[in-house]
């Protein structure tokens, strides 16, 4: 449940823009890196401080800031004086319960999503805040954590491969957000693998294991859904937005991004609609692994209804009772129950109730 929902207690009372860090701390110390490119050069280094960066401002290469770590207050707030960010988007950052979003800004756009990844040792998505601030020269990122799915990026940086080099800052944003999309797509194969497990198991042998693994699966899909619906509307925004710092010609980037997020959509709720079937063919089966149980019971007592009322006439204690003193009594009373016996596994057997 946590989450689904974080813990805003800290927060209660405070003015808005107060900063405060609601979430998991992930990194026990701020880690920053740097990327400045254009077509000709590349610079690639870790920084010390967060102070270094930001002679980088104004350049006219690319630079990229990449900050993991939210939980030190002082550098966000440093990182905000410097760049011109408005306190309530410094608030949304270092509170990492925001839903996907995009707001645009006078000097700058900020774009909020959601990196995740899927645990295999647990069967759990996890997921990660990834807070994106587009200036004219510029983009920071901001991550919980370092680790990211962002290196291919970075490779298509050092090598210049593509247009990532011939491009501005928002294109770096399309490349970064594409990435975090197309990783969802692994997960879907991921959980695709476990709905592959839990079926071979539904119609082989179901266990109320196998019914704890669908519920559990299904509130998976329900969280991965919750944290992939909200992109189309930032990259709607990002598409309609009429914004200096985003190119006309990105947009039509943004638009294949919005088409393969719609095909994860589709898919987490194809996945989810199986799930469902599932949980309806698990009850169907228990329900039919019961009536068998039943039948077989039932017809058992039923056989016997006419066995014990033979033996019942003839346990009855009566003086003047026929062939109660005849030597053959006992062996043709058999007889009878047998014979009752056969003919009736005969009709069963006939009738197709056995």
């Amino acid at each position: 449940m946590a989450r689904f929902i974080k813990k805003t207690s800290k927060k209660a009372g405070l003015s808005p823009g107060t900063l405060v860090h609601i979430g998991e701390k992930k990194a026990e110390t701020a880690k920053f890196t740097l990327i400045n490119y254009d077509q000709e050069q590349l610079q690639e280094r870790e920084l010390a401080t967060i102070d270094e960066s930001f002679p980088y401002k104004a350049t006219p290469p690319v630079t990229w800031i990449n900050i993991d770590g939210l939980h030190e207050i002082d550098i966000i707030e440093k990182i905000g004086r410097h760049f011109d960010i408005h306190p309530l988007t410094l608030e949304d950052i270092v509170h990492t319960g925001q839903r996907p979003k995009a707001e645009d800004y006078d000097d700058y756009i900020f774009i909020v999503f959601k990196m995740l990844f899927y645990d295999d040792a647990s069967t759990h998505i996890t997921s990660e805040q990834i807070s994106l601030i587009l200036g004219a020269h510029y983009l920071i990122s901001f991550q919980e954590k370092e680790g990211d799915v962002f290196n291919f990026v970075r490779e298509r940086i050092r090598k210049s491969k593509g247009r990532i080099r011939k491009s501005g800052p928002d294109y770096l944003t399309y490349a970064l957000i594409d990435a975090t999309v197309d990783h969802y797509f692994f997960i879907l194969e991921k959980v695709g693998e476990k709905l592959e497990q839990i079926e071979e198991e539904l119609l082989e042998n179901p266990k109320p294991q196998t019914l704890q693994s669908i519920h559990s699966l299904k509130r998976e899909m329900i969280y991965f859904r919750k944290q992939v619906w909200p992109i189309r509307e930032l990259l709607n925004h990002l598409m309609h937005e009429e914004s200096q710092l985003v190119q006309e010609s990105s947009h039509i980037f943004f638009r294949d991004i919005y088409d393969h997020t719609i095909q994860v959509i589709d898919s987490i709720e194809s996945m989810r609609d199986v799930l469902t079937g599932m949980l309806d063919l698990y009850l169907s089966t228990l329900s039919n692994k019961m009536n068998e149980v039943m039948k077989v019971l039932t017809i058992m007592a039923t056989i016997f209804i006419p066995l014990t009322f033979v033996a019942g006439i003839y346990g009855m204690n009566f003086k003047f009772m026929p062939e109660l003193e005849w030597k053959w009594s006992y062996p043709v009373l058999w007889g009878v129950l047998v014979t009752i016996f056969v003919f009736m596994l005969f009709w069963f057997k006939r009738k197709r109730w056995l």
